[in-house]
């Protein structure tokens, strides 16, 4: 009984909450993934893009997986129809799996917090942490680890929130270094949580990947936006910052917000879109902190790595335009190793080639501005799994999606070993 009664009050508190803004109704909602052959075709679909009622979450080069709103799907599933464009559901009703996944959370959280680990901060990597969890469990580290782990903290959010890098290293001067950074867009949660779980490997049975190289990690970019969507189950697919931009709609997309072709293709004008790429290049304080710190650190830091959902890519530049950068061999090169490493460990198949030939025109992102501005030569984007739930991947995926991605990251490590480190 008592149990019924805690699933009773997390499933209302879940659905009954909410924020300060209207988002569109999750109740009905469904994810579509559908495939055309046709310029005509994706002609029709991008139509829609930025139309109320419409989330365009992924786009390759024959296939878009976009959000529909219940009072627009019949319609659009019959336009579909007509046009002869094959589509799969893949979610039935969006609200009903954030609904549960909540409920999971909540559930999973509960049991977690009886524990002596989640005392002292340690995650369970049983459920998305929150931002608060999240700092929590980075403080854990530099406390258990003491002669490797530190926090440096970069500056704060636009809503106040502090932005602490985790720094592992042991110790010794003129090391290269990577750094990695996730959770820019705020519904992607397992993008954060798969990076610390790497981080967790690395600290627990991997400490040989700290000899000659320091690490970076930034494991939340937008924090404002991140806790935003476990505030509450209605905000749950929120994706940009949360900065006010003068408009009805508030935030920015972060990864249209560097100064590296910024508007230049695949970007909006428009406070209200998805895509909105800000009233200026690094108008959002959280990508300023970012840049700062790693020009900081500029001809140390050899790679930069970006965790990002979903897909199942590895991108490089450019995303801005479809010309390739002069080094595009080796990109091609270390991203196929690492394609390569994953598919070893688990079989998921991950596609690689630049952003923008691989995937779509994207300017103003950061990886792009990592190679252009910053100088890191080894620049990637991951797009982690996704599976048939998109964004709401279960968090039983949180440890089997970092193991196989930290394959990747011992391939990056070994090559930035071989080429940067002294012997």
């Amino acid at each position: 009984m008592r149990v019924l009664f805690l699933f009773a009050t997390i499933f209302v508190a879940a659905v009954l909450a909410v924020g300060q803004e209207t988002h569109p109704s999750m109740q009905g909602m469904q994810s579509l993934s559908i495939s055309y052959e046709t310029p005509e075709q994706l002609s029709l679909l991008k139509n829609y893009v930025d139309v109320p009622g419409f989330d365009f979450v992924k786009s390759t080069n024959d296939l878009v997986d976009v959000l529909v709103t219940a009072d627009k799907i019949e319609e659009f599933k019959q336009l579909l129809e007509e046009h002869r464009m094959n589509y799969t559901v893949m979610i039935e009703n969006v609200q009903q799996l954030v609904t549960e996944q909540y409920i999971e959370q909540e559930v999973e959280r509960r049991l977690q917090v009886a524990t002596q680990d989640y005392a002292s901060g340690r995650l369970s990597f049983t459920y998305y942490p929150n931002y608060k969890e999240v700092n929590e469990y980075l403080t854990y580290l530099t406390q258990t680890y003491k002669n490797i782990a530190s926090l440096i903290t970069i500056g704060n959010s636009y809503e106040g929130r502090s932005m602490k890098v985790l720094k592992l290293s042991t110790g010794g001067g003129n090391k290269p270094a990577i750094f990695i950074d996730a959770g820019i867009h705020a519904r992607e949660w397992i993008a954060p949580a798969a990076a610390l779980y790497m981080v967790d490997l690395m600290l627990q049975s991997h400490r040989d990947l700290l000899t000659k190289v320091d690490w970076y990690v930034l494991p939340v970019l937008n924090p404002d936006g991140y806790e935003y969507t476990h505030s509450s189950s209605a905000n749950r697919l929120w994706r940009k910052t949360r900065s006010n931009t003068g408009s009805n709609c508030r935030g920015v997309d972060g990864n249209r917000n560097y100064d590296m072709g910024w508007m230049v293709a695949g970007a909006s004008n428009n406070p209200c879109s998805d895509t909105y790429a800000g009233p200026k290049a690094f108008s959002e304080v959280e990508n300023q902190h970012m840049r700062d710190f790693i020009l900081a650190r500029k001809g140390q830091i050899k790679a930069y790595l970006t965790f990002h959902s979903y897909g199942q890519y590895i991108l490089y530049p450019w995303g801005w335009t479809n010309k390739v950068p002069d080094n595009e061999p080796e990109l091609r090169n270390l991203a196929s190793q690492c394609a390569q490493a994953i598919a070893r460990s688990r079989r998921t198949q991950y596609t690689y080639g630049t952003s923008a030939n691989a995937l779509y025109l994207a300017a103003g992102g950061s990886d792009d501005w990592a190679l252009g501005k910053a100088d890191i030569k080894l620049s990637f984007t991951y797009e982690l799994p996704g599976g048939r739930s998109g964004f709401l991947l279960p968090a039983s995926e949180i440890k089997p999606v970092g193991t196989e991605t930290f394959e990747a990251l011992k391939v990056t490590h070994q090559y930035v070993t071989s080429k940067y480190a002294s012997h």
